[in-house]
């Protein structure tokens, strides 16, 4: 454990220190210095049923076969790796044999099709692709538009201008010395899920990994303990999946759960995560909802959890509540964001929480609100979400976008694009998005609380909040409301609804306009695109 345990919060934060090594490769780390060790790496339930162990000596062992492939490919250090695969143990051993050849992975959803790959290829400069049969047709498609691509493996075999990864593998050696690099060393390149344009490569070096591991720790309430075991459904092409399940319980010696499912199937789930004794998830505030509907989780699967964290969304203080007396466990809410993650955080271990709260700085990171021009804000005041740097967690740059990287600081401050307030315990509140800011009757309006107030209605799943023009108030709140399976949309139900909200929030926050829809536009990770409904508003307003 790098946080030192104290009896307050406020001692764990003040007794942490960065200590960056000069040398550091994080497949040492998270694969090598276990490998002498009888633990177990991964689970692996298949899709027939068949449950294989990895131990950390099998992932080294494949990983080194992998490095050596690549090198044999004609691929030096440096060269970037596009990996289109699911969870699978050969996605968690592609990225270790690329760090360990100083190869920069480039993980990518196989939700993209090929338009989204070839972007990715072409912006990487990609040199190798590594996917598998149910996602060839559109690597291939992308392949053929990204000049700087020199092969195509798949872990399913050799196909018409592919190679068999396993091949690849079996042709190599098993003995490889893990490069000696820097912390500052590129390590992988995760897109943002952007919600206008083209997503921007986030290049993050080897200290990333020592950069989560702080904060980690906290919101798995002291991680590791004595039969921990880690699974999430976010996939390992996410940040969320990579370096907040995989690779951090890889850093402690953990084993970490993966089977196959088609979409979110809330019942196999909890079947899954109780026949294996998971103690320790990260679930977004979407699968949370789905799991809510299981009846008796614990008494019909055995579910035994340990530690939940909860983020990429507003949650909301009614889901934490109930899902904490459903699942007999404190759900640990935090936040960051792929250009610096895993930042903000409670700690249910100490009494460190606000149910609702992003949380407060985790150790060895510096939070605060600040204004445009980068000055902190008093307690209270709504303003920018921001970071300082140095922060080893933060990214080195945006790929190839040096005016992008600069804009994304004010001074030493990185700017979330988040807008939220701190109070006066140092704990930070979500407000919204700095583009979906609702400015109405001089006040400035964050959506996340006014859609938490609108979701608590028992006949709405889903709802998002924006703004539109208003020729008296400059803004008025519109909300997009999907309704639970069964309820029918009418006026009745839309006072209803603005009731409800009313009664919560102030008067100025209710939603003067509801409108029924049956889905959200999102992004692959599930994040609510306003700025989609906001463009819609707007071409509505042109066609009349």
């Amino acid at each position: 454990m790098l946080i030192t345990r104290a009896a307050t919060y406020a001692d764990v934060y003040a007794a942490f220190r960065w200590r960056l090594p000069q040398r550091y490769n994080i497949a040492w780390d998270v694969c090598d210095r276990h490998a002498g060790t009888d633990r177990t790496a991964l689970i692996h339930h298949q899709a027939d049923g068949v449950v294989r162990h990895y131990s950390f000596q099998d992932v080294q062992r494949h990983a080194n076969r992998l490095a050596n492939a690549l090198l044999g490919l004609g691929l030096t250090q440096g060269d970037r790796v596009l990996l289109l695969l699911p969870q699978h143990p050969l996605t968690a051993i592609a990225h270790v044999a690329c760090w360990k050849a100083g190869l920069i992975s480039v993980p990518t959803s196989i939700l993209f099709g090929a338009d989204g790959i070839e972007y990715r290829l072409n912006d990487s400069g990609a040199k190798l692709l590594i996917t598998d049969g149910a996602n060839l047709a559109n690597a291939v498609e992308a392949g053929a538009r990204a000049p700087d691509l020199g092969h195509i493996l798949s872990i399913d075999g050799e196909a018409d201008g592919v190679l068999s990864l396993l091949a690849a593998m079996d042709r190599a050696s098993d003995r490889f010395e893990t490069l000696s690099l820097t912390p500052d060393t590129p390590a992988f390149i995760n897109y943002t899920s952007g919600t206008t344009g083209w997503p921007k490569g986030t290049l993050q070096g080897h200290r990333s990994m020592l950069g989560h591991m702080p904060g980690l720790e906290v919101l798995y309430d002291f991680f590791p303990q004595t039969d921990d075991l880690l699974w999430s459904p976010a996939d390992w092409s996410w940040l969320a999946g990579l370096m907040d399940v995989l690779m951090p319980a890889w850093f402690h010696g953990v084993p970490v759960l993966t089977f196959p499912m088609a979409g979110f199937d809330p019942e196999r789930a909890v079947a899954m995560m109780g026949r294996h004794r998971v103690r320790n998830a990260l679930l977004t505030p979407s699968v949370l909802r789905l799991i809510r509907q299981v009846p008796d989780p614990r008494g019909r699967h055995g579910l035994d959890m340990r530690s939940i964290i909860c983020g990429s969304e507003a949650v909301g203080k009614d889901l934490l509540e109930e899902m904490n007396a459903l699942l007999n466990v404190t759900i640990n809410e935090g936040f960051g964001q792929t250009e610096c993650n895993v930042v903000l955080g409670n700690c249910a271990n100490l009494d460190h929480m606000r149910i609702g709260a992003l949380g407060s700085a985790l150790p060895g990171h510096v939070a605060a609100i600040v204004d445009d021009e980068g000055d902190i804000l008093p307690a209270g005041e709504l303003g920018n979400i921001a970071f300082r740097r140095p922060d080893p967690v933060m990214l080195l740059e945006y790929w190839r976008k040096p005016e992008a990287t600069a804009e994304k600081f004010i001074g030493d401050w990185l700017i979330t694009g988040d807008l939220g307030v701190c109070d006066e315990d140092g704990f930070f509140w979500f407000r919204g998005r700095a583009d979906d800011v609702i400015t109405s009757s001089g006040y400035r309006i964050g959506p996340a609380e006014i859609e938490d107030a609108i979701v608590r209605h028992p006949q709405v799943a889903l709802a998002a909040a924006i703004g539109i023009p208003d020729a008296v108030r400059t803004e008025v709140i519109k909300a997009f409301v999907v309704l639970t399976p069964g309820a029918e949309p009418s006026e009745a139900l839309a006072d209803e609804i603005r009731a409800s909200v009313r009664d919560r929030l102030a008067r100025h926050e209710y939603p003067r306009i509801i409108e029924f829809v049956d889905s959200l536009p999102t992004t692959n990770t599930g994040k609510i695109i306003r700025r989609a409904l906001r463009d819609r508003e707007k071409l509505k307003e042109n066609h009349r």
